[in-house]
């Protein structure tokens, strides 16, 4: 099991999620908690980079980055498309 962690703008732009964002957001939480690997790489001319990208409630992606050795993934951006 892996802890997620918000950086501070991700916190904000998860505060400002629209009511129908917040329970996808909260399963891509449940998801990365358990598969961080699942996502995919941020930049696709480096498959193996730590930093991947997620979509969530078919109009978000989220930006995060897995600390494997801490077993951590941390958020650093969270879009969504109203």
């Amino acid at each position: 099991m892996y802890m997620v962690g918000l950086d501070p703008v991700a916190r904000e732009q998860a505060e400002a999620l629209p009511t129908e964002a917040i329970n996808p957001f909260l399963e891509l939480r449940a998801l990365l908690e358990t598969q961080p690997w699942s996502g995919q790489p941020l930049n696709p001319d480096n498959p193996k980079t730590h930093m991947l990208t997620q979509a969530f409630g078919g109009r978000g992606l989220a930006v995060y980055l897995v600390l494997e050795e801490q077993r951590e993934v941390y958020i650093v951006r969270i879009d969504w498309l109203g």
